[in-house]
């Protein structure tokens, strides 16, 4: 039997039969053939693969410089490989030839050969063929430098803008797993607020003002005027709502602006689609209603009527009685901590956790009526307005006021906190409007006001509005440099009794005795709206899931505080002082080290020498606390002796005595 074996560059086929039943080694594609001095071919000795079985073999890579060979027929031998000439290359297409060509560069120009059957040079003396640049220019790679290496800056102003606070100081002797807590936190601070920097960029809207001409006070333009000249969608904004039957109205805007909730003092309550107009519910609940709020969505809403608290949904539907809370006059909620906040005209000041439907705290105020009532969006704190002059601000943990302020000397009539909890607004009985610092409880600005504020309302972007009769004046920058003249005015039919600014509109809307009345108000919303709190273009899909997010993340109301920074901090003089008052209560240090009481061990190393050198070795551990104290304290004592000696050298030098005259 024949055998024909393929062979490489480096090899030739041999045609030869096997003797007996020698069997014979596999030959390897790196095996030669050798010859005797007598001329007769020798096997090389076989040579197992490192790592691989014994038939099985596996080829050189082939390279894209390599060529194809083919032998002229089957039966003949190949030449031997110094005789070899080259054989033409394959084509990348073929079968054969499982070769992948390098990838061209724009740099690299193309082999080509002069012509189709030229066979190429053998590989010790194949030179490289020239090549032509593509385009027939040469492509120059420029050296230069970026003249703006790293990233862009950011503005510093941007960064104070979203700073969260001041950053924390690492005790030393704190555990390394803390300060690694600390530092990661205090990185993804960093982090979050020079994103927030940099995509502040991303907010091409900014809220415009109202502008007259020269000698031209902004305050003079009607509401008819800026209807007329403003396009037909911000136009439609301003309309009235005829409701003398039932009038004076409260009135209050969902979280995102959308929804719009009335309330008669004579009983008459609805909501709508202020935009489109469209009536969601609209009914009678035949007694006096006090005051309206929304809750955390606008499917359910809260009315204080005449004897308890009511909550609807928004086809018009009864769905709680709350007969715990009675004669309710104003209300709040808080929205991070689904809260609703009364104030009632028995003195008491009342929490009801929406979310379960239960009361949380319940204060009684000892001021008499209230209905005066504000909150601080920075941290949910209530402020009250008394008959005395006096704003309490009261927190659900406390059951007396957190602070009491002086504001008027007469009677306080309204009170209202910018959404930063920077600036507080009153207005008392002595006609006089007055802008505090909450930071300092210190006034900053004194307006008198002919007639007095009867209501306030501060809008997102700080305008104040300041109803007085039936006249609404809105005031622009009232903490900054004392204001001389209004912003804008306007003129009711009726007394005012509620005032609004709608969120994310340049809308006021303003509830009087012969109904409701909804202005234009230039540069009052904010443009930007944050999509994940409050959108007000979200769907009902949307609106679930935010729903569901807002009470998983809801805030308890253990945690309102004047400093929301503090919950971060450790109240170690309040640690101090639950310890102490432990250790009068059992009469007892339960954390004080106690005697040591070596324990017993077997084998004989409980022996009284054992025992005695253990208690021994314990006593010099403590004795070594006690020595190393004594030795701080006299090293600070010895310090103390050495300025004051240094001092007193100091003072005797600088005395002058009498013989100082004969000294050169």
């Amino acid at each position: 039997m024949n055998t024909t074996k393929m062979a490489t560059s480096s090899e030739t086929t041999l045609k030869k039969t096997h003797v007996g039943n020698k069997k014979k080694p596999i030959k390897r594609y790196w095996h030669g053939t050798e010859t005797n001095e007598t001329g007769k071919k020798q096997t090389p000795k076989p040579t197992k693969p490192r790592g691989g079985k014994r038939g099985l073999t596996s080829l050189p890579l082939k390279r894209h410089w390599h060529g194809t060979e083919k032998n002229k027929s089957n039966g003949k031998k190949q030449r031997n490989h110094s005789e070899r000439t080259p054989k033409q290359t394959q084509p990348s297409g073929e079968k054969r030839a499982l070769t992948s060509l390098p990838s061209k560069r724009s740099w690299q120009g193309t082999k080509k050969n002069e012509t189709d059957g030229e066979k190429q040079r053998n590989d010790n003396e194949q030179t490289s063929t020239q090549t032509e640049p593509s385009g027939g220019e040469k492509r120059l790679i420029s050296s230069k430098e970026d003249p703006f290496p790293g990233t862009a800056p950011i503005p510093k102003n941007s960064l104070k803008k979203f700073k969260r606070g001041e950053k924390q100081e690492i005790p030393r002797d704190a555990w390394h797993k803390v300060k690694c807590a600390i530092a990661d936190s205090e990185a993804v601070d960093d982090m979050a607020q020079k994103q927030n920097a940099r995509f502040d960029l991303l907010l091409p809207e900014d809220a415009g003002f109202l502008e007259g001409d020269e000698d031209e006070d902004t305050c003079t333009i009607s509401q008819e005027d800026i209807a007329n000249a403003v396009d037909i969608t911000s136009g439609a904004k301003y309309f009235n709502l005829a409701l003398s039957q039932f009038g004076p109205y409260r009135l209050d805007y969902s979280k995102n602006g959308r929804h719009l909730l009335l309330g008669g003092r004579r009983g008459h309550v609805t909501c709508l689609e202020w935009q489109s107009k469209q009536l969601m519910c609209e009914m009678n609940v035949m007694e006096t209603v006090n005051d309206v709020k929304w809750l955390h969505t606008e499917a359910m809403f809260a009315v204080a009527q005449k004897k308890w608290l009511y909550i609807y949904d928004n086809k018009g539907i009864e769905l709680h009685c709350i007969r715990k809370f009675n004669d309710v006059l104003r209300m709040q909620f808080l929205p991070y901590h689904f809260l609703l906040a009364t104030a009632s005209a028995t003195g008491f000041l009342q929490y009801l956790d929406v979310s379960v439907g239960k009361e949380v705290a319940a204060t009684c105020t000892k001021a008499g009526r209230l209905d005066v009532m504000a909150q601080n969006p920075y941290n949910a704190i209530i402020h009250l307005g008394h008959s005395n002059g006096t704003v309490t601000l009261w927190s659900p943990n406390v059951k007396e006021p957190l602070v009491k302020m002086l504001c008027h000397q007469g009677g306080v009539r309204s009170v209202a906190v910018d959404k930063t909890g920077t600036y507080m607004v009153t207005s008392g009985m002595d006609k006089k409007l007055k802008v505090y610092d909450i930071r300092s409880y210190k006034p900053l600005q004194s307006y008198f006001l002919p007639a007095g504020a009867s209501c306030l309302s501060l809008s997102q972007k700080g305008l104040l509005c300041a109803a007085t009769g039936d006249t609404v004046q809105v005031y622009r920058d009232v903490w900054g440099t004392p204001v001389t003249k209004p912003y804008m005015a306007h003129r009711l039919k009726g007394s005012v009794w509620g005032l609004h600014f709608c969120p994310f509109e340049d809308i006021l809307g303003v509830g009087h005795g012969e109904g409701f009345t909804s202005m234009v108000v230039p540069g009052a919303g904010e443009p930007n709206f944050d999509g994940y709190d409050a959108n007000p273009y979200r769907s009902s899909k949307q609106m679930q899931e935010w729903e569901v997010k807002a009470l998983l993340e809801k805030v308890q109301p253990e945690l309102i505080t004047l400093d929301p920074s503090m919950l971060s901090k450790v109240d170690k003089s309040t640690w101090e002082q639950r310890h102490q008052d432990r250790v009068k209560a059992l009469g007892y240090d339960p954390l004080a080290k106690g005697k040591f009481i070596p324990r017993f061990k077997k084998k004989g190393r409980s022996s009284s020498g054992n025992v005695e050198r253990r208690k021994r070795q314990v006593a010099h551990e403590d004795q070594r606390d006690e020595i190393r104290k004594t030795v701080e304290e006299n090293m600070e004592r010895a310090k103390e002796r050495k300025q004051y000696k240094k001092e007193q050298m100091a003072a005797a030098a600088g005395q002058k005595s009498a013989l100082d005259r004969f000294r050169k």
